[in-house]
């Protein structure tokens, strides 16, 4: 069994929990008021996970690059080993989408071989336990609404407004 760790960061938006094995990162928290708060989001997930507060220090800068409107590209190694190939590869096609831009669930759907899967698509998308570094926020419907969000609609807005987008 891998080892998990669990680690912490705060932006301007508030506080990241961050979840690593040593073959990348496995979860990430939206901001938070608190480290705790944080931190027991994950911790919850993993409870067997350890808690080391010096480590990725380079993601940490650039999630708060990020949450202060910055362009960011992460470069972060992920860990997919629990999902299945389909969310894996949802997910690896969502990472692709560059800052201030959108998709479809449809688009998405295509890109993985399998157009008519936009519902499972968005199944997918809400099981994303690595939001911001795989950018769930950035599908949307094919009419152009927001969609869903895990975290709610308002708070995606908000993410793509701080990539420049508005809706």
């Amino acid at each position: 069994m891998r080892q998990l760790n669990i680690t912490w960061c705060c932006t301007p938006w508030g506080w990241i929990a961050i979840a690593f094995s040593d073959r990348g990162i496995v979860g990430l928290t939206l901001p938070r008021p608190t480290r705790d708060e944080a931190v027991a989001e994950l911790a919850g997930k993993w409870p067997q996970a350890k808690l080391i507060e010096h480590r990725l220090e380079g993601l940490k800068a650039e999630l708060d690059r990020y949450f202060r409107g910055y362009r960011v590209t992460f470069e972060e190694p992920l860990d997919f080993e629990a999902a299945t190939p389909f969310r894996r590869a949802v997910w690896q096609e969502v990472r692709r989408i560059p800052w201030g831009e959108t998709r479809t669930y449809r688009e998405i759907a295509a890109a993985i071989g399998n157009p008519k899967a936009t519902r499972a698509v968005g199944q997918a998308l809400m099981a994303n336990p690595i939001p911001i570094i795989i950018p769930c926020h950035r599908v949307i419907y094919s009419d152009g609404n927001l969609g869903g969000f895990s975290y709610g609609v308002e708070f995606k807005r908000k993410l793509l407004e701080l990539e420049g987008r508005t809706f």
